[in-house]
């Protein structure tokens, strides 16, 4: 266990609620859930108020419903929460000599080397209080040796607090608390330890490496090495994608709209599984034309955050229909998504029921395992495949 880095989590406590509070003091003090207004749906977020009450993020609608009659259902304004998540992006970058954000609501800050001239501690807390000061959001971070440790030491200063771990307490920090504490331990993972007698983080660290890896695979290794305190995973300044695109090309110009319906379809499966891989979603729509002179036109619409087939495949149908010229031939057509943004996975909740994101998490599941051509809608064609048209080729 090295105590040479100093690494700062910052997480903003239920953001989604807590941005819908500063548009409506009602809310303040009261059970708010985001979601969905159908039973069908499921809870995207909720406030610590909800959560009282046994309700928590993922849940169908009607059961958080049952345990918490009195709360307040808000449908959520994903373009209001990306606007916030910039504008506390955008304190950190000012502050930070090197940082990655790791989800909508969470930061990682590299502050190595920063005590010979800052107090680490006091860095933060001033940090912690421009973002509450000029946001009006609360926020919680933990500072400590490595991302693990400082992740676990947020998640106890929560709500709305400051932890600090200091390099001779880790271990005894670590030890007392539940095993589900530690980050990407789930329900199965918890429940194969917890039926070995390993309920808390000392337990798991009684134990050997080999011993764990015996009881989980590979990934026991790494959980046996984050109940030691040890996470060697470097804070990593990455590049934001803009946008993601894809274009196929026919090989004979055409004017045929079943088969370039086809193609729509396929381009749509494909770019829409890659930003549920990136965990990413998109808010706008483009549609691209070239036709049989390389004239080319576009057209584009701004839509409610997402990454499902769905909602794109309908969109990108609604702006092709708006902008293609009946009767001219076409020599290429393409669909481009932008306005990304990270936090995909409690994103997509908002709209949809909870069997339509079990029915996108099967299918991703097949993608991932078979490739991802592995499933695909029966109206879409795979270019360059025998049910395509040999009038067709990708570009």
């Amino acid at each position: 266990m090295s105590s040479e880095r100093t690494i700062v989590h910052f997480d903003l406590d239920s953001f989604f609620v807590e941005v819908e509070r500063l548009q409506n003091s009602a809310l303040k003090g009261v059970p708010v859930v985001i979601g969905g207004y159908s039973d069908r749906a499921v809870v995207a977020s909720c406030s610590y108020e909800a959560r009282k009450f046994g309700v928590h993020s993922a849940m169908p609608m009607a059961k958080a419903k049952m345990l918490c009659p009195n709360a307040i259902i808000v449908k959520g304004n994903m373009g209001l929460y990306s606007k916030y998540s910039h504008l506390v992006t955008t304190i950190i970058e000012e502050e930070s000599p090197l940082f990655e954000k790791a989800s909508i609501d969470e930061h990682y800050i590299d502050i190595t080397g920063m005590d010979r001239f800052y107090d680490s501690y006091s860095w933060a807390h001033n940090l912690r209080l421009r973002i509450i000061n000029e946001i009006g959001l609360p926020i919680s971070f933990g500072l400590s040796i490595n991302k693990t440790v400082a992740k676990i030491a947020t998640g106890q200063a929560k709500p709305n607090g400051e932890k600090q771990v200091l390099p001779d307490e880790v271990q005894s920090f670590l030890d007392p608390l539940p095993i589900n504490k530690i980050p990407m331990i789930g329900d199965k993972t918890s429940q194969i330890l917890k039926n070995n007698n390993i309920h808390i983080i000392r337990d798991l660290r009684s134990k050997s490496k080999q011993e764990i890896e015996k009881l989980l695979g590979n990934y026991g290794i790494m959980v046996w090495n984050k109940a030691n305190g040890i996470d060697l995973t470097p804070v990593i300044a990455t590049h934001q994608r803009k946008s993601i695109s894809s274009e196929e090309t026919f090989e004979h110009d055409i004017t045929d709209l079943k088969i370039i319906d086809q193609v729509l379809v396929h381009m749509t499966e494909k770019i829409a599984f890659q930003l549920r891989l990136s965990q990413k979603l998109a808010s706008c729509v483009t549609i691209k034309i070239r036709y049989t002179d390389f004239s080319t036109e576009t057209i584009q619409k701004q839509i409610q955050y997402t990454s499902f087939d769905h909602i794109i495949l309908a969109t990108g149908r609604e702006l092709f229909t708006k902008l293609y010229t009946k009767g001219r031939q076409i020599r290429l057509v393409g669909i481009r998504l932008s306005n990304l943004v990270e936090g995909a996975q409690q994103i997509d909740l908002f709209n949809d029921t909870n069997e339509m994101i079990n029915l996108y998490q099967a299918l991703d599941k097949m993608k991932k395992r078979f490739g991802k051509d592995a499933v695909h809608r029966a109206a879409g064609l795979k270019p360059g495949s025998e049910d395509a048209p040999s009038k067709q080729k990708p570009t």
